[in-house]
Order: structure tokens, then sequence, then C-alpha cells
């Protein structure tokens, strides 16, 4: 730890840090912490957080009182934070030169705290190792640009382009419709290679004013980092340019949700090579068996990739948007798309995370189900050839509540994730979902107000 934080602390004098952001991340995905002046922050060799922010909601409140006091000391004690050398950013876009560290979360006899999203991962993490493999992702980010609006009950509106006028119609992979916001992503991509994010490819998708941003392929843990510094990014460029950026599944009525969408491999740590490939370059057993998992496990951990209730209106047929576990290759209108490609870069692309999922647990999530498919030898169904949208066996929950309750009751999830962790995350998500509740919505009074 001393070594690490040496190298932590030259890298803050190189770079001549006044400030320091100590973030974590919660089950929601929303970063927490202090800022502090960096001589403190090297003084003090990371901080202290209350554990309870972990059982907060996405609007601030917190799981009932008997959860709350079952998982947590009734003393509200702190965890310890220490942060982690491989995950220090720099804030291009702050007035003082300021970087943004992220920790990782320990009670006070130094084991990791289990509500920890990125403790979660590196725990599947080190299922893999311990098999001698190492997963490989490359996310994909999809998001909208919008007006700015202090009126959430408001229809989001299309942005003003440098033109002057708002996009309109569906523009995929247009690059005039991208080109109305150079300014905007010119700022982007200075500021994510001044953080030294692995982006590559800018498209414009196929709702309006919707983009996606591809990373690179290439650690778990690292690329769970980029996402969360990522979305911060994206979210104060578009400020800088007096538009919003949303991350939000569902935005806007009638417009394609927005994914996260994940390509796994698996390597073999000795020996470098793609374990989903036989020597003769046909698809192997193991690579079977990941989509087996991944099939059987992702309706049991499906709050992890659709952690909101906006997060199922995303699962529509016809929408771009995944409603099955089925696979196939080459083919969007699965959950599952094998993409063509080389032996050494044989992988599966999961398409049913949301833009909106805490990218550590939706990683997690989506490499477990794999390892589970992998160590227990589960076989997938047959590939669907051509369309897929119709297929009804195995079916996803179609709902918040029946998610939850799902992974609630799944003993092969408590076996890996722990029952702490399950039983926070759930009463996370049902509190907020009782909040939604509280909510009388437009269509509510549109068409109830007088016709019933």
């Amino acid at each position: 730890m001393s070594n690490n934080l040496d190298q932590l602390t030259d890298w803050l004098k190189d770079h001549k840090i006044t400030e320091v952001e100590c973030m974590i991340g919660d089950l929601t995905g929303i970063t927490r912490g202090k800022i502090s002046p960096t001589n403190k922050f090297i003084a003090e060799k990371g901080m202290r957080l209350p554990e309870s922010v972990l059982l907060q909601t996405v609007t601030g409140d917190y799981v009932e009182d008997d959860i709350y006091y079952e998982l947590l000391d009734p003393a509200d004690i702190d965890m310890v934070c220490r942060p982690d050398h491989n995950a220090v950013y720099l804030v291009p876009w702050a007035i003082e030169p300021t970087a943004q560290v992220i920790h990782d979360t320990y009670d006070k006899q130094g084991n990791p705290i289990e509500l920890s999203p990125r403790n979660v991962l590196k725990k599947v993490l080190k299922l893999y190792a311990d098999h001698g493999w190492q997963p490989i992702v490359a996310p994909e980010m999809e998001f909208y640009l919008t007006k700015r609006s202090d009126d959430p009950d408001y229809p989001l509106q299309p942005p003003i382009g440098r033109s002057g006028r708002p996009e309109t119609g569906r523009q995929s992979f247009s690059i005039e419709a991208a080109n109305e916001f150079d300014p905007l992503f010119e700022d982007v991509y200075d500021w994510c290679e001044l953080q030294e994010l692995d982006l590559d490819t800018l498209i414009h998708e196929d709702g309006t004013a919707q983009m996606e941003i591809n990373f690179r392929h290439g650690d778990a843990l690292s690329l769970a980092d980029q996402i969360l510094v990522f979305k911060r990014t994206m979210r104060e460029a578009a400020l800088k340019h007096d538009v919003a950026a949303t991350f939000m599944a569902k935005p806007m009525t009638g417009e394609p949700g927005s994914a996260m969408h994940l390509h796994q491999s698996i390597i073999d740590i000795n020996t470098g090579k793609n374990v989903f490939s036989n020597e003769d370059g046909t698809m192997s057993q193991l690579f079977l068996n990941h989509i087996g998992g991944l099939q059987k496990f992702i309706p049991e951990l499906l709050p992890l990739f659709a952690p909101n209730v906006n997060s199922f209106r995303r699962f529509l047929p016809d929408t771009s948007a995944p409603v099955n576990v089925e696979w196939g290759e080459e083919n969007r209108t699965v959950g599952l798309r094998v993409p063509d490609a080389g032996p050494q870069n044989r992988r599966v692309e999961n398409r049913l995370p949301g833009a909106d999922a805490n990218p550590y647990l939706a990683i997690a999530a989506s490499l477990l189900c794999g390892y589970i498919g992998m160590v227990e030898g589960h076989n997938p169904s047959a590939p669907v050839v051509g369309r897929g949208y119709e297929r009804r066996n195995l079916r996803l929950p179609l709902t918040i509540e029946d998610a939850l309750e799902r992974m609630e009751n799944s003993k092969t999830i408590e076996k890996y994730l722990g029952q702490k962790f399950i039983t926070g995350y759930v009463a996370v998500k049902r509190a907020e979902h009782e909040n939604f509740k509280r909510v009388i919505s437009s269509w509510e009074r549109e068409f109830l107000l007088f016709a019933v």
C-alpha cells in the first residue's frame, strides 16, 4: 500500500494537483465521497465515509429501518476508503488542477465491504483468476443529448445543434447529425484523452440526438472505472455547451432506449489465448457453456442490468432492444449476439444491460452468469436464425417487482454474491419503486381523469 501511495503522491505532485475528489460508486451508480486539499489527502492516506451511503436510493432516501439495522452497525460506523492508484483521473473541467481518485472500501478489520459494487466486481474477477482465466470486455455506451429543462413534468426535447435547428426524424449513423454537436464532442474526446480513457468510435444511434461511444476492449475493472468517469465527463461537456446528456434507459416517448452493450471474452492467463475458441478455430465447449450460463442466470440477475422502473420501458419488440436471452450469430434481435470475428476475438455481446445500469454491477453480473455456465457446464439452447423478437422461451421478468423477487429467491446467486449484498440491493430498489408509485403520471391524468 505504501509503495502505491508513493506512486500516487508523485503523480499528484507531477500534475500540480491542488484538490482531490475522493470517490466511491454507490449501488445506484451515483458517485459519493469528499473533496480534499491534496496535502490533506496525502496525509490521511484515504478517507472515511459512513457505510450507510451504500444503502441510499437514487432519491437520497434510505432503505427501511429493519433492513438498515440488519445490514449495518447500529452506531452507523465509518468504512475505511483507500485510494486505488490505478484509478486516478484528471478533472479537465475544474478551474483548479484537480484529480478524481476512485477508492476501495473496507471495514476496520480490513475486509472488503460486501455492499460495494466495485468489490462485487472484484469478487467475480477473482473467481475467474482462480481458474487461470481473465475476462476481456468492451462496453458500448448509448445516451441522449437533450435541451436543458428545469421542469421534470415536461417531456424532453431534442437539443439545438450548431445549425440552429433541432434534429428531426431518425438519423442512424448520420455523420452530419453527429457533426451538429462537433464542438461538444471535441471537448469530450480532448477531456477523455487527458483522462486516458480508452474511447474508440462515436456513432449516431437510432434515436433523435441519440449517440453511442464505444470503448476499446480491455480489463473489466478498469473499464468499469472508466465508465463511471465517462458519465461524469459527458454530462459536464454537455452542460458546458448548454445541452444535457442523459443515460436514462428510456428518456423519450417513442424513441429507442439506451443500452450499455457488453462484449465479453475470456483469455487463458498463461497462454494469452481466447478460451472461447478451439485450436482449429471453432467454438469451444467453454464458449457454449458461457452462453448457456448467460441464458440461465440473466433472468435471475436482471435488476443488475435493468435497475430502475424506467429500465423496463426499453424491453419492447422492434425497438432495437432485446426481449429475450436467445443467442445467435450476427443477430441483433436476440439478447446475446455473437459478432462475426476471428478465433482470437471470438466473443459474445450481452445486449440486455441498460445505459442506466451501474457499470460495476452490470459487468460483474454478466461475467458471473457466464462463469457459472463454464464451471457448472450449462449448455445453451439452439441459436436463433432470423428474427428473434417472437421467441418466448427463457422469458425474462417483465417488471422490476418480478425481477427483484426472482433475484431475491435465487440460491445460486446468493451463493456467489452473498446474502448481505442481495438483501441490500433489493431493499434499495424496492424503496425506489415505492417512491415511484407515489407519483401520479401524465398518462394517468390524460386517460383516466374523466374516463373512469
